[in-house]
C-alpha cells in the first residue's frame, strides 16, 4: 500500500530517540574497578620466509571468529542495549526503561571477563590445523580510564604442503570402495596441510559408503597420518587407512531383506496386527484402509534385495512427507540376527511408520484491508480442507471469501464502495494424472485442478463476475529448480451493470473498452524458477523466474469462425516475463540485491489489445516505490482523470524495471535498507480505432499511442526514484515501511523531468509505502 506522506513523523521520532541517548554517556554507570570491554583488533603478518598465503582473507576471518567474548553492540557509536540495561538498574527506573531493557537491553561485557591468553591458544591451534605450524600470536592491551580493548598480532610461518597422498589398503573389499571414492578427492598435491579438509574428506567417504550398502560405517573409523620426516622443506606425505579394531559389521555392505509399511500408524494401535497386503514385495499393514497400498508404493524408492542406500532412504522420507497426509514419517532399519563374516553381505529389515494428520480441517480468517486508493474495510475467509480425499494423498481445499470496502478519503470520489466475494476449490493430487505413477527421485510431482467463481460490485461503476478453471502440474527437478505447467487455463469475465459514469470512461478510452471486451481467455501457461536462496550457505545466490502465457491458439482450431466460441469472443495473445535477481551477502545480515524484470505481451488474431487482467502496470510498493501503484506510463502518458478511475488508463504490454537495494541490520528484529528503482510500461502496438468511435475517444486513443509508444528514447521515459526503509523481520514475517522520492518523472515535459529527491516536487515528492514482505 502506498500513500503520500507530507510529514517526517517516523524519521523525527527516531532522530529524537538517538539524540536523547547520545546525550547520555554510559561512562558514569561503569562500576569502580571495572573497564568496559571495547572489543578486539587482529593484525596479521607473514614470516620472513613466507612470500604469499592463498586465501588469506579466509584465514583472517577464522581468527576473528575465535575472539571471545564479543563486546556490547553499537549503533552509530552508541551502545543502546547497554544504556537501557544501566537505566533499568536505577532505584526508580520507570516503566519505559524496564520495557526497553526487556526488549533490547544487554548485560555489560567487562574486560575482567576477557582471557587474552586463552584466545592466543585458540588462534595458535587454528593456525596449526591450517598448516601454519610454529606461528606466533601475541596480544597487547589498550586501556583508558573506563574502556579496555585488545590487539592480537599473528605472524604466520611458512605452511606445510602436501607431496603425496596414498590409501594404505589390504584385501578387504571395503578398501576397493574407498579407493573408488577417492578418485574425486579434494585433497591434491601442493595443498596446504588442512585438518578441516581431512575431516570433510572422512565425512564425504562415509556418505559415499552409506550409498553403497555400508550401513554400520562411521567416519571415525578412518584415520589420516601425516609424515614430515622424509622432507626438510616443510612438505609432508599423507596416508589414509582404517583404524585398528574397526568392527567387522562396519566393513561389510547390507542388503534390504524385507520392507513393511504401516500407512495408519499410531501408538494406540501399535499392537493391532492384520494380514499384510503385498505390492511389489512391500508389505502394507493397516486395520482400516487409510491409504491405498497401490498408490503409496510408488513413493518408496528402495526395494527388496537392493543394497542399503542412505540417500535413497532420505529421499523416500521426503517424498512421503510431501504427500501432505502425514504428520510424522519414520523409517527404521533393523539388522537381522545373523553373524556376517568378512566378504559377506548383511541383511536389514525396513519398517516405515506413517502417522496421519487430521484428515479434515476448517480455518477461518478475519481480515482488515487498506489500499492506496483510499479504500478500507473488513473481510472474512473460510477454508475447508480434506487431506486424503480418495485415500491416495489427494488434498481438497474449498475457500469462500467475502469483503466490503469503502473509500474513506479521496475528495470527489469519497463514498464509493465495493463488495467482493468468491468460492474457489483446489484439488491437489500427488502424482501425474492421467499418466502412470512416476518415480521422480527428488520430489513428488503434483497434479493441480482448480475451479472458482468470483464477483465484484463497485458502486457507481460496474459489476464484474468471473469464472476460472485450470489443470496442470508442478514439480521440483532438484533443490533449486521448480516447474509449473498448466496446459488448461480458462478465465471468463462478465462485465455487467455498468453505470453512465463508467460507460463515459469506456467511451472516451477505446483502448480500455477493447481490453474489457476480451471476456474469454483460454490457453496454457508455464513457469520455470531457479532459486538458490533455499541454500542459506550461499553468499552469492541468484534467483531466476520465467513465465510464458499463451491464449487462444487451441480455441481457433475449434471455433466456427475466427472470433467466437460458444458465442463468446476469446482473446489471443502471447506473453512472456522474466525476473532475475542477484544477492551479494556478507557480514552479519548485510546484502546488496540487484534485480531486473522484463515482460512483453503481444496480442494477435482476435485481439487488438491484451485483456485488462493481463496487462502490465508499474509503480507501487513492489515496483518503483517513488510512484504510487499503477501510476507510471505508458511511456510519458499520464491519466487525465483523477481519483479511483485513473489507474484504468495506465497500463501497457511492455514492462522494464530495475532495482538496487542495500539491506543491513539495525537492532534485533529491526532492519534497514536504502534503494533505487527504475521502470515503466509502454505500448509496442497501435490499438485499432473503429469508425464508430467518438471524436473524444479517437483523440484519447491517439494521445495514448503517441505518448505511450516504446521508442529509442525509452531511457528518458523511465520513472526513477530513491529512498530508504525500515523492516520488522520476525522469523520471516516482514512488515515493511519505505519512504521514497522521484529522481526522474517521465510524464513531465522533457527538460523538466529530473528533480532533487526529497526536496523538489511539492506534494508528490514523498511516497510512503506500507507492505507485507520484502519487495524481492
Amino acid at each position: 500500500m502506498a500513500s503520500k506522506n507530507k510529514t517526517f513523523a517516523i524519521p523525527i521520532l527516531l532522530l529524537i530517540l538517538l539524540l536523547g541517548v547520545t546525550g547520555c554517556s554510559i561512562s558514569k554507570f561503569i562500576p569502580e574497578g571495572e573497564h568496559l570491554y571495547s572489543g578486539a583488533k587482529i593484525e596479521t603478518a607473514l614470516g620472513e620466509d613466507v612470500k604469499a598465503v592463498k586465501n588469506m582473507n579466509l584465514i583472517e576471518a577464522e581468527l576473528n571468529s575465535l575472539v571471545r567474548p564479543q563486546p556490547n553492540t553499537q549503533l552509530l557509536g552508541i551502545r543502546l542495549g547497554l544504556y537501557y540495561h544501566y537505566k533499568a538498574q536505577q532505584d526508580k527506573p520507570g516503566f519505559l526503561n524496564k520495557w526497553l531493557n526487556k526488549k533490547f537491553g544487554e548485560e555489560p561485557v567487562y574486560f575482567s571477563e576477557v582471557n587474552p591468553l586463552r584466545v592466543e591458544e585458540l588462534m595458535l591451534n587454528r593456525l596449526d590445523n591450517r598448516g601454519f605450524f610454529y606461528s606466533s600470536v601475541t596480544s597487547e592491551i589498550d586501556s583508558t580510564e573506563k574502556y579496555t580493548g585488545v590487539t592480537y598480532k599473528a605472524v604466520l610461518s611458512k605452511p606445510y604442503t602436501l607431496e603425496k597422498f596414498e590409501l594404505e589398503k589390504d584385501s578387504l573389499l571395503i578398501y576397493d570402495e574407498i579407493e573408488d571414492v577417492l578418485s574425486e578427492t579434494k585433497i591434491k598435491k601442493g595443498d596446504r596441510f588442512d585438518l578441516e579438509l581431512m575431516k570433510f574428506e572422512r565425512e564425504r567417504i562415509d556418505v559415499a559408503l552409506k550409498q553403497r550398502g555400508y550401513y554400520n560405517f562411521n567416519p571415525d573409523f578412518l584415520i589420516f597420518e601425516a609424515d614430515t620426516n622424509r622432507y626438510d622443506n616443510k612438505k609432508f606425505d599423507l596416508f589414509l587407512r582404517l583404524k585398528k579394531g574397526t568392527p567387522s559389521k562396519s566393513i561389510i555392505p547390507y542388503a534390504i531383506d524385507s520392507i513393511t509399511v504401516y500407512p495408519n500408524y499410531s501408538i494406540n494401535n501399535d499392537s493391532l496386527r492384520t494380514d499384510p497386503e503385498t505390492i511389489n514385495g512391500i508389505d502394507f499393514i493397516q486395520r482400516d484402509e487409510f491409504f491405498k497400498p497401490k498408490l503409496l508404493e510408488p513413493y518408496i524408492l528402495f526395494a527388496k534385495g537392493q543394497k542399503y542406500n542412505a540417500q535413497t532412504a532420505r529421499l523416500t522420507s521426503n517424498r512421503l512427507s510431501a504427500l501432505g497426509s502425514y504428520k510424522f514419517v519414520n523409517i527404521r532399519f533393523n539388522e537381522r540376527d545373523s553373524i556376517a563374516k568378512d566378504g559377506d553381505t548383511g541383511s536389514l529389515d525396513a519398517d516405515i511408520f506413517l502417522s496421519p494428520l487430521n484428515r479434515r480441517a476448517i480455518r477461518a480468517e478475519l481480515q482488515a484491508v487498506t489500499k492506496s486508493n483510499g479504500f478500507a474495510g473488513p473481510g472474512i475467509s473460510v477454508t475447508y480442507s480434506n487431506r486424503n480425499l480418495f485415500k491416495g494423498g489427494e488434498t481438497l481445499s474449498i475457500t469462500g471469501n467475502f469483503a466490503y470496502e469503502a473509500q474513506l478519503s479521496g475528495g470527489q470520489d469519497s463514498g464509493l464502495s465495493s463488495i467482493a466475494g468468491g468460492l474457489n476449490a483446489d484439488l491437489t493430487i500427488p502424482r501425474l494424472v492421467p499418466f502412470s505413477p512416476s518415480r521422480f527421485k527428488y520430489a513428488v510431482p503434483k497434479t493441480k485442478i482448480g475451479l472458482g467463481a468470483d464477483f465484484l460490485n463497485r458502486s457507481k461503476l460496474y459489476s464484474l463476475s468471473s469464472f476460472n478453471t485450470s489443470f496442470g502440474y508442478t514439480w521440483n527437478a532438484n533443490e533449486f529448480v521448480y516447474h509449473e505447467l498448466n496446459p488448461i487455463s480458462v478465465n471468463y469475465v462478465n462485465l455487467t451493470n455498468t453505470t453512465p459514469e463508467f460507460e463515459a470512461i469506456l467511451e472516451n478510452n477505446p483502448f480500455l473498452r477493447q481490453s474489457f471486451e476480451q471476456q474469454f481467455i483460454a490457453g496454457l501457461n508455464y513457469t520455470f524458477t531457479y532459486n538458490e536462496l533455499v541454500d542459506e550457505d550461499k553468499n552469492r545466490p541468484i534467483f531466476f523466474s520465467a513465465n510464458l502465457d499463451i491464449a487462444g491458439n487451441t480455441l481457433s482450431l475449434f471455433s466456427g469462425d475466427k472470433e467466437t466460441i460458444f458465442g463468446l469472443e476469446y482473446a489471443q495473445y502471447a506473453k512472456l516475463d522474466v525476473d532475475f535477481r542477484y544477492y551479494l551477502k556478507w557480514g552479519k545480515e548485510q546484502a546488496l540485491i540487484a534485480r531486473t524484470f522484463a515482460g512483453w505481451g503481444i496480442p494477435y488474431g482476435n485481439s487488438s489489445t491484451l485483456p485488462f487482467v493481463k496487462q502490465f502496470f508499474s509503480g507501487g510498493p513492489y515496483s518503483v516505490r517513488a510512484f504510487q501503484i499503477r501510476s507510471l506510463g505508458p511511456g510519458t502518458f499520464t491519466s487525465v482523470g483523477e481519483g479511483s478511475n485513473s489507474f484504468f488508463d495506465q497500463s501497457g504490454n511492455l514492462r522494464l524495471e530495475a532495482n538496487l537495494e542495500y539491506r543491513f541490520p539495525i537492532w534485533s528484529y529491526l532492519k534497514g535498507a536504502v534503494f533505487a528503482d527504475a521502470g515503466n510500461v509502454w505500448l509496442t502496438y497501435n490499438p485499432e480505432i473503429s469508425d464508430d468511435e467518438t471524436a473524444e475517444g479517437m483523440a484519447f486513443n491517439q494521445r495514448l499511442q503517441d505518448e505511450g509508444k516504446f521508442g529509442k528514447d525509452w531511457t528518458k521515459e523511465l520513472g526513477i526514484g530513491v529512498g530508504f526503509g525500515l523492516r520488522v523481520d520476525i522469523q520471516s514475517f516482514v512488515i515493511r515501511l519505505d519512504l521514497a522520492s522521484p529522481l526522474q518523472v517521465p510524464y513531465l515535459p522533457e527538460g523538466q523531468r529530473l528533480r532533487t529527491p526529497f526536496l523538489d516536487g511539492g506534494d508528490d515528492n514523498l511516497i510512503f509505502n506500507f507492505a507485507i514482505g520484502y519487495p524481492f
